[in-house]
């Protein structure tokens, strides 16, 4: 197996917007790609732990949304590096089509009045494109784990499944006050969007099962299984019809 490391990559402070990198002696996977123009904090933290781009391998855009997808462009020119996504948020990458927000709460309405989340960023294609029902094994980019469609907080929404029992999980779940904000971090709550409560929960219990136990996360975390089991359940609760409990906003430019 693997030894591997995963190093948080701060975007924003107080753990409100974070990317993440796994590290093994085989090469460096990136996980997101933060807003746009966080190539700067990306690369202090690579150089932090002896890196540069050149060491990332591979990008794994998690979804659509501009604080994940925000750099992906500009770092696959700065690493050479392939990015990886779903066939589902293609149209939001490549920008032909305008993201919608399901807002859970008033955090995300008083969100989605900002400009952070309709900011616009340089469109993409991925690389590595994969569909529904595809895994992607990540052994090729020295990292033991592989890549899962899950959906549910958007279409094309994939995490990560470490064999180290880790998991990278987009905004499956976020963590804490105000998204990620100073208190209760170790509070499992739901992100400001959401497309499917009842395929969310679904999912964060089947990566529980298969054995996952430290949750990383794109706002705040990390969390262990426990309270993403907690979470889970009360999300099923909620019903399975998109947008239940939210209001779908289309993304104006």
């Amino acid at each position: 197996m693997l030894e591997t490391q995963i190093i948080p990559i701060p975007i924003l402070p107080l753990g409100m917007v974070n990317a993440h990198l796994i590290r093994s002696e085989a090469g460096c996977v990136l996980i997101d790609a933060g807003i746009p123009g966080s190539e700067r904090k990306i690369g202090k933290v690579l150089a932090r732990h002896g890196l540069t781009f050149r060491d990332i391998k591979l990008i794994v855009v998690t979804h659509a949304h501009t604080d994940h997808a925000g750099s992906a462009a500009r770092l696959r020119q700065l690493s050479g590096a392939p990015i990886l996504a779903h066939q589902d948020d293609a149209d939001f990458y490549s920008r032909r089509r305008k993201m919608t927000y399901c807002t859970t709460s008033w955090v995300g309405k008083l969100f989605l009045k900002t400009p952070v989340p309709h900011e616009p960023y340089e469109g993409f294609v991925p690389d590595i494109m994969m569909t529904n029902g595809h895994t992607f094994n990540l052994l090729d980019f020295g990292v033991d784990g592989i890549v899962r469609h899950t959906g549910g907080h958007t279409p094309g929404s994939i995490a990560v499944e470490l064999s180290s029992e880790d998991v990278m999980v987009g905004d499956l779940i976020a963590s804490g006050i105000l998204i990620g904000g100073m208190i209760f971090k170790g509070r499992a709550i739901r992100p400001p969007f959401e497309d499917d409560p009842a395929k969310v929960s679904h999912e964060l219990r089947r990566m529980i099962e298969s054995g996952g136990k430290r949750f990383h996360m794109g706002h705040g975390g990390p969390l262990e299984a426990p309270e993403v089991l907690r979470h889970a359940l009360t999300l099923a609760k909620l019903g399975g019809n998109p947008c239940a409990s939210g209001e779908c906003h289309h993304h104006q430019h």
